[in-house]
């Protein structure tokens, strides 16, 4: 396995729950769960990314390795191209970016998503998804889908059902037994980027298709770079999002210590 950065942003603020980096699971923070995770990949170097002052002290305290970024990024793309800029990291490095509220994050998808990257040069950017098997999933906003072409390629992501069948006017139970292997895909929000290209992508203006479907990986597209998508090796359990997630998260933890 080739030598990868793997970078955790960690924002203080949230609409739906307030604090997230910092909330309690089964005695330990969040952020510490989730660093914890990512050290058992294969990176050289973990990092915790965040703008306010409690995230990183309870962090640091915990032994992770903590870079304070602006409070103004835009999106998580951005924050990672200053937490390379202050690495003083080069253009070919990979850099793995794991949401700051997975705290059950597989180390091997980690892995997975960095060696893709790494085997597929003309990539910029390296990323996974998973088959939709429930028509409630495909019919969401809030679930990404992703379209491919027979390379891996990635052709366009949107929040809309994608890609529609021309025969199917309404997204009904009927289309339930057509669903696995049916080409329908559901985005994972793990990637992998070469620090060359996050350097290009920060001094670009946001795209149209972007703006339209709330979606930062689409300027990459509309600039024209390669998103290499693969399928996850293993199961990618759900992130916090909601309060809801959380006690969800507790459950299988206690479930998983054997605890009720």
């Amino acid at each position: 396995m080739s030598r990868f950065v793997t970078v955790i942003p960690a924002r203080f603020g949230s609409t739906r729950l307030p604090g997230k980096p910092l909330v309690d699971i089964e005695g330990e923070p969040m952020v510490v769960r989730v660093w914890r995770q990512a050290l058992k990949s294969s990176s050289s170097r973990v990092v915790v990314a965040t703008d306010d002052a409690r995230v990183g002290e309870v962090a640091s305290r915990a032994g992770a390795e903590v870079i304070m970024t602006r409070p103004d990024h835009p999106n998580g793309t951005s924050r990672l191209a200053d937490v390379a800029e202050q690495l003083g990291l080069d253009a070919e490095t990979c850099m793995v970016n794991v949401q700051g509220d997975e705290p059950l994050i597989p180390p091997e998808l980690i892995d997975q998503v960095a060696h893709t990257l790494h085997a597929v040069p003309q990539a910029s950017i390296a990323t996974l998804a998973e088959p939709i098997d429930a028509i409630e999933t495909l019919a969401s906003p809030h679930v990404v889908k992703v379209v491919c072409d027979r390379y891996g390629r990635a052709l366009y992501f949107s929040r809309a059902p994608i890609p529609w069948q021309r025969d199917a006017f309404t997204l009904s139970a009927e289309l339930a037994p057509a669903l696995p292997g049916a080409g329908w895909h559901r985005h994972i929000g793990l990637y992998a980027y070469r620090v060359g290209f996050l350097q290009a992508y920060v001094n670009w203006p946001e795209a149209p298709l972007e703006q339209c479907e709330q979606l930062e990986q689409l300027r990459a597209l509309y600039h024209g770079h390669h998103i290499q998508v693969t399928l996850c090796e293993g199961a990618y359990p759900p992130g916090v999002d909601t309060q809801e997630d959380l006690e969800r998260v507790r459950g299988w933890i206690r479930r998983s210590h054997g605890e009720p």
